[in-house]
Parts: structure tokens; C-alpha cells; sequence
């Protein structure tokens, strides 16, 4: 750095900016500003110099050009004596600090009714080139885009009269991926505009940490929790929590599935979620009917499980909850005031108040090793009006409806799955087998621990029987209806072997595998 340190200061969120700068001024350090900015650290009694006076040429075009200029990025990327020359010849002076973070792109597009124009207005230009000249040359400039890391800075400069290498190579680190996100949330931006269905050929992602948790999946792995670029108001990154402890890494993965499947279902509906999985789920007359009846499907599983509901949990219900199982988690549009206050009975359970709105992103991520695999979303659907018969034996209205019912559960568990239905309720589910029949046979064993009917119920699997095994097997148990999406080379088989046990079965033509 230079005798005099000379900070660079334009920025748009000014939290803590006027601090940070009087503790920078009581040090010795001239200030260069743009805008706005100037004008706040002048109102607060500290010596500006605009950058036109510096580059000696006006803003122009709205403000869209100011800080590309030689004199400024020259300041920002010269290393010193082997630049010596040169920055004598032009007239440019070193830039030691540079203090920028960019325009609200993300904080734009988020109000209602921003236009394209609006948001293409608030594309940040000269910040990210500054930003990046800055972070290239972090050997010699301090880059500085984050308020959080003022006091560090300042705390650095009274103790070593300096900015070590060790702290400028962290800033400029840290600038890079505030640049890489900010980019990333503008390609998210326009690739949702244009609806464009070919794959790019590079894909931003653009994560930003949320909070550390405790833990991984296990004790033994650390975790954080990231956002992607502009989620939607209902996503569980954004809800409330109105109480409980920190939530752990499968506390949202959990909550995250029991989530995405009740928004599923008609209102009202509740679902339970373990390791993951739906272990039961029901529509009921109101939310307490619904929690009942999930719960009936596996009250063993559902210990320690995270309930969900798409309405409004009232205090009867909160009592009856916590009076019956332990829950890690709750997750609800709403609760009423005496829910909340019957829920600080139980200060450890998490309370969480999230909205209804169908996640807005467009694709789902995998990791694999070096790589990762990128799908769109699920949102298949199939209505009753495209559900083929494929038997002799008529399903009714009811056992349409619960095979619908079914169908959507069936999405949302592990591959292999199977779901027994009736009456709106889940009475048995077999998850994540490599055989298709083992899940049926687990559905099963599930309904009779809980001693729950089976006979006409319907049984859904989220992909096609490749055998008639499993249509035998079903029979074991009652099953009158059958949904699954057909496909397999022996779908004759199938079908007989569902008219020769009197069954109805219903093909979807579309596969849910969840893996």
C-alpha cells in the first residue's frame, strides 16, 4: 500500500459504511467516491473526492459510466514498483482499498411487478470490473464487498498499521464468489424470461450460506445451508421459525420432503415424514382428522418424525400432537396464538410457518463424484380423465379418487415404492427396496403392525410391475385397484393376473421414480 492509504467507496447497501470510513479517516485514509455514496460520507462530516474530479471526466449516460476508466482501474491493478513507470507517466495514483458492493439486482426483481427493463437497469457493470481489478490484484489492493468485514479490517489496520496478505487474499476470495453469485442470479433471471428448454451449456448456480449447522447427516460431517439465487416466498429457506432448536442438516431435509408433498394435496392434509419418506398421510375432514389418520399408518415411525399440514393447526391439535408423540418438527402456513403459546410446552420442537407456493425452481440438483447430475423438477401430473383402465373389472368413484390419492404419495417416496390406500389414508408404505414385491410385502406388514384394512384398498407403485408377482402378492392383502404407469414387456401378464383376482387397474403412463 501507499504512504496515504486512498480507499475507493461506492456502494449500495450503506450499512455500516459511515463507521467503517471514520475509523479508516481517524487512520489516515483519503476517500474516492461516487454518487450517493459521497454524498453520505460528506453529510457525515468526512473529506470526499468524487471520481469525475479523479478521471476528469463526467458520469455519464444515467450514471451507467463512471469508474471504467484507466485512472481508476489503473490504481486498482498497479503492483507497485514494477508499475512505478507508467503510473507516473499517466498521472495515476495507487488505490489501496476498494470498498463496493453492487446494485440490488436480486433485491429488484424480487418487488412485485419489477419489468425487464427495471431489472436489466439493475445490472451492476462498473462494480464487478472494479470488483474483479481489485481481487486480481490482491497482493496490493484490498477488496472489500461484504459490511461484515469492516471491523475486521479496521481491527487489522490499528493493530499492524496494515492489511496482511493472509486477510487481502480471503477478501478477494470472498469478492470472486460475491461476483459469481451475483452473476448467477441474473442468468437465473433471464433463462426463467425466455422459457428456454435447451441445456446450457454452462450452468451457474450462484449458492450463498445461510447459516452453519451443527452437523452433517452425521456427527462426524460438518454442514451449512445454502440459497439459491432468488427462491420463492413459500420455499423452507424462507419460513418463520417461531420456536425450537437450531434445525440440523436432516431436520431440513426432512421437512423440506414432508413439505413438497403435502403442498400436493387437497386441503386439509397432513404428512408425516422419517428418514426422509412419507410414513403416513391422510386428507381429512379438518387438519386433526388428517393428523389422526396419518399417524394410524405407523405410529412407530412416526416417533421423532416431522408433521406437516397445507392448513392452519389449531391449539386442539397441538395438544393432541404433543400429548401423543414426540415430534422434531412441525411445519404449517399457520397457527393459531393459542397453538403457539400450547406449543412452548415443548421448547425444543421446531415450529416452523411456511407458505403454500409450489417451489418456482425449475430444475433438481444430484451430486455425484467430480460432477453433478441436473433434471427438471417433477411436476408430472395425471388426471382422471387420462387414467387408462386396462381390466374387466370398473373402478368406482372412491377408488379413483384414492388411487389419485396414492399416485401423488407414491411420488414423493423412495424408489422402490408402493403405497396402500383407502378412504383418503395412507394403510401401508414400502420404501426404497430393490424389490418392487418387497415393498408390497412391507406396505403390508406395515398395515397389519397397525392394524389397519386392507381389503379394497388400492395399492400404487411409482413405476410398472415387471412380473405378476407383485399383483399376486397384492391380493394376499385384499387390494381392489391398482394404479401404476403400465410399460413393462409383460403388461399382459399384469393385467390378467389382476382379472383373475377380481382387481381394477389403472395405468398413469408416467413414472415417478424418486431415488
Amino acid at each position: 500500500m501507499s504512504q496515504t492509504l486512498r480507499v475507493l467507496v461506492s456502494v449500495s447497501d450503506k450499512t455500516g459504511v459511515v463507521e467503517f470510513a471514520g475509523k479508516l479517516a481517524k487512520l489516515g485514509a483519503e476517500f474516492i467516491s461516487t454518487g450517493g455514496t459521497a454524498k453520505t460520507l460528506r453529510e457525515a462530516g468526512l473529506n470526499v473526492t468524487d471520481v469525475s474530479e479523479v478521471t476528469g471526466f463526467p458520469e455519464i449516460m444515467d450514471g451507467r459510466v463512471k469508474t471504467l476508466n484507466p485512472l481508476i482501474h489503473g490504481g486498482l491493478l498497479n503492483r507497485g514498483e514494477q508499475d512505478a513507470a507508467v503510473m507516473r507517466e499517466h498521472g495515476i495514483d495507487n488505490i489501496d482499498m476498494l470498498v463496493v458492493n453492487l446494485y440490488p439486482f436480486e433485491a429488484a426483481i424480487a418487488k412485485p411487478g419489477c419489468s425487464y427493463e427495471t431489472a436489466i437497469e439493475n445490472i451492476d457493470i462498473g462494480g464487478p470490473a472494479m470488483i474483479r481489478a481489485a481481487s486480481k490484484n490482491h497482493a496490493y489492493t484490498t477488496v472489500v464487498t461484504d459490511p461484515s468485514d469492516y471491523e475486521v479490517i479496521t481491527g487489522e489496520l490499528a493493530a499492524k498499521g496494515e492489511i496482511t496478505l493472509a486477510l487481502r487474499t480471503r477478501l478477494a476470495k470472498k469478492a470472486f464468489a460475491h461476483t459469481a453469485c451475483y452473476d448467477a442470479a441474473i442468468w437465473n433471471y433471464l433463462q426463467q424470461q425466455d422459457n428456454d428448454q435447451e441445456w446450457p451449456e454452462r450452468y451457474p448456480i450462484g449458492l450463498r450460506k445461510q447459516q452453519e449447522l451443527r452437523y452433517g447427516e452425521n456427527p462426524h460431517q460438518s454442514a451449512a445451508v445454502y440459497t439459491m439465487p432468488q427462491p420463492n416466498a413459500g420455499a423452507l429457506i424462507n419460513a418463520i421459525s417461531h420456536q425450537g432448536k437450531p434445525l440440523s442438516f436432516n431436520n431440513l431435509a426432512d421437512a423440506d420432503a414432508a413439505l413438497e408433498c403435502v403442498r400436493a394435496l387437497p386441503v386439509p392434509a397432513c404428512v408425516i415424514v422419517k428418514h426422509a419418506n412419507p410414513c403416513g398421510a391422510a386428507i381429512g375432514s379438518d387438519a386433526t382428522d388428517a393428523y389422526r389418520k396419518a399417524y394410524q399408518t405407523d405410529p412407530t415411525s412416526a416417533f421423532g418424525g416431522i408433521i406437516a399440514f397445507n392448513c392452519e393447526v389449531s391449539c386442539e391439535l397441538v395438544q393432541e400432537i404433543i400429548g401423543q408423540q414426540f415430534v422434531e418438527v412441525m411445519v404449517a402456513p399457520g397457527y393459531s396464538a393459542d397453538a403457539l403459546k400450547a406449543l412452548t410446552a415443548k421448547p425444543n420442537v421446531r415450529v416452523l410457518e411456511c407458505g403454500l407456493e409450489q417451489n418456482n425452481a425449475t430444475h433438481h440438483y444430484k451430486q455425484i463424484d467430480g460432477g453433478m447430475l441436473i433434471q427438471d423438477q417433477d411436476r408430472g401430473q395425471v388426471d382422471a380423465a387420462k387414467l387408462k383402465v386396462v381390466t374387466k373389472q370398473q373402478p368406482n368413484a372412491q377408488q379413483i379418487e384414492d388411487a389419485q390419492f396414492a399416485w401423488t404419495i407414491a411420488k414423493f417416496v423412495k424408489s422402490n415404492a408402493i403405497v396402500f390406500v383407502k378412504n383418503g389414508q395412507t394403510v401401508g408404505v414400502g420404501a426404497g427396496q430393490m424389490s418392487r414385491v418387497i415393498s408390497a410385502q412391507i406396505a403390508g406388514e406395515k398395515a397389519a403392525a397397525a392394524g389397519l384394512e386392507t381389503q379394497g384398498a388400492v395399492m400404487a407403485s411409482d413405476a410398472f410391475f415387471p412380473f405378476r408377482d407383485g399383483i399376486d402378492f397384492a391380493a394376499q392383502f385384499g387390494i381392489a385397484t391398482v394404479i401404476q404407469p403400465g410399460g413393462s414387456m409383460r403388461d399382459e401378464e399384469v393385467i390378467t393376473a389382476a382379472d383373475e383376482h377380481g382387481m381394477n387397474m389403472l395405468f398413469t403412463g408416467m413414472r415417478h421414480f424418486r431415488h
